[in-house]
């Protein structure tokens, strides 16, 4: 453990970071799944809306820097197949 005043001061900053950072990561996995779900069951409104929340989500994790930018593009990609081959 840290004895200085300031290394103390950045554990607890990156604890706070990895904290968000996990519950974005969570976010964008449980959008994917809630995405893929509805375009399976041909439900192609519901789909269109959980696109849009998945991709924002994206958008925002990747201008965080918390996933690469091309990683960010190739998951709206991926998903963007999927929807425009069921519709």
């Amino acid at each position: 453990m840290a004895n200085h005043k300031s290394a103390l001061k950045r554990v607890r900053q990156t604890k706070t970071r990895t904290d968000r950072n996990r519950q974005r990561k969570e976010t964008i996995k449980k959008l994917r799944k809630e995405t893929v779900a509805a375009i399976e069951e041909g439900k192609s409104d519901v789909a269109a809306k959980s696109y849009s929340l998945y991709s924002s989500a994206i958008d925002k994790a990747a201008k965080k820097g918390l996933i690469h930018k091309n990683k960010a593009a190739n998951l709206k990609r991926k998903a963007a197949r999927k929807l425009a081959a069921t519709s």
